[in-house]
């Protein structure tokens, strides 16, 4: 009977699409909460700035000080993980910022939009760097690029799911002397606090603990993870810190989220500025490049794992993106200009899954815990840039144009380096 004894574990492939429908959906549903609640700001920013009479420059760094806070909090809550478990962790901070994001349509000052920015960034802290690890937890490296992909497509994807649930909730505008912006917060706030407390009974933390596996399905998964983890390079919490390819990780993911949100959180107003076009016209607008991003995540994501090859598949995209960035500043037609951040926006998203495979190959135990913590905090400092010198540019010169270049170059430097990194070994897919 199929599952009764080792010798009957015949199909990997089985077991892995087995371990894909249980877990990757419902994170895929968890992160798309996590991704709009911090960049639904983005869609009310067209009227909340106008209501509240923010410049350019106290939205931009209110829209960049959630990353200050992530990057501070990011390894212990990381570390936190490590001794309560993914499932109970989640769930706490989950209702957490679900709590703060719908408390966003309390503002009415500087103080309090940045007060909660910081308090969302504390809460959202351990959130994309726990997963990533509990992934690593449950996939060989062989699956690791297609699962992160499928995973961190949600980030896109809730920038296509926000952008007609931003347009629904702003219609409410007035509705019981509420402002439509004030809507948007609560009704995207409220999901995750209701998901956080299905993650407590959803989530399981490792394989060890998945009773929806057969026994010798449990042992073959953890023999597969484990083998990996035999040639990683560090396991110890100081090694993470004292290898020099987590800090050229760090500066690559650093060049990259100023990428991801100079425009994610700036879209919008870019698009408006662009377009002239009315608000609701311009929300919808912006799902064009989300649709790219995803497109571009899974294909590059799919090839990588089927040919087993990580640093070219970073490089190329990186270096596709910064010439788009580039562009977008170069012309000036606004409609060429348009089609260059799209693309820019899509391409960039393609880094993201080759990327993931470097430290889960370098880093194991509570190195990995730590260094990929660290990893993604230096990247949250890129988040706070990004958005801080989109608003620098637009109040002092009145455009984009210098921020979008800055940000081109920064991704070509980060395309140098990865040229040079050790790549993670090819490995043949178990089952194939």
């Amino acid at each position: 009977m199929p599952g009764s004894h080792p010798h009957s574990v015949a199909d990997p492939a089985r077991i892995m699409r087995r371990v894909f429908w249980r877990l990757i959906p419902f994170l895929f549903l968890l992160y798309v909460c996590a991704y709009l609640d911090r960049v639904n700001l983005s869609f009310a920013a067209l009227s909340m700035r106008r209501d509240l009479g923010f410049s350019d420059r106290i939205y931009g760094a209110g829209a960049g000080l959630f990353f200050i806070s992530y990057a501070l909090f990011e390894v212990p809550a990381n570390l936190v993980l490590l001794r309560l478990g993914p499932r109970r962790w989640m769930a706490i901070i989950m209702v957490a910022w679900g709590i703060i994001s719908s408390s966003m349509a309390l503002i009415r000052t500087p103080f309090g939009f940045y007060l909660l920015r910081f308090l969302l960034g504390v809460a959202e802290a351990g959130f994309f760097p726990g997963i990533i690890l509990c992934l690593t937890r449950w996939f060989p490296a062989a699956h690791r690029a297609r699962a992160f992909a499928f995973f961190i497509t949600a980030a896109p994807a809730a920038g296509i799911i926000g952008a007609p649930l931003s347009t629904l909730l702003l219609r409410l505008d007035g509705l019981a002397q509420v402002a439509g912006w004030k809507w948007l917060f609560i009704g995207e706030g409220a999901p995750s606090i209701i998901l956080g407390i299905a993650t407590f009974f959803v989530l399981t933390d490792s394989p060890e603990e998945a009773h929806w596996l057969a026994p010798p399905e449990r042992e073959w998964l953890v023999s597969e993870v484990a083998a990996h983890h035999q040639h990683a390079h560090a396991a110890h919490l100081g090694h993470a810190f004292r290898s020099p390819a987590v800090w050229l990780l760090a500066a690559i993911y650093f060049a990259m989220s100023v990428a991801f949100y100079a425009l994610t959180l700036w879209l919008p107003i870019v698009v408006k500025n662009l377009t002239r076009s009315g608000d609701l016209s311009v929300i919808a607008l912006t799902t064009v490049p989300y649709l790219l991003a995803a497109v571009c995540m899974l294909l590059v994501a799919r090839s990588s794992d089927l040919t087993s090859e990580r640093k070219w598949h970073l490089t190329v995209s990186l270096i596709v993106a910064a010439v788009a960035f580039i562009a977008s500043a170069a012309l000036t037609n606004p409609i060429l200009s348009l089609i260059a951040i799209f693309l820019s926006t899509g391409f960039v998203w393609g880094t993201v899954a080759p990327f993931w495979t470097f430290p889960a190959f370098l880093l194991r135990g509570t190195a990995a815990a730590g260094g990929i913590a660290f990893i993604n905090s230096v990247g949250a400092v890129g988040g706070f840039t990004g958005p801080y010198i989109m608003g620098l540019a637009s109040d002092r010169f009145h455009s984009f144009r210098a921020a979008l270049l800055v940000t081109g170059v920064l991704l070509i430097i980060a395309a140098m380096i990865a040229a040079f990194l050790k790549a993670p070994p090819r490995q043949a897919r178990p089952g194939r």
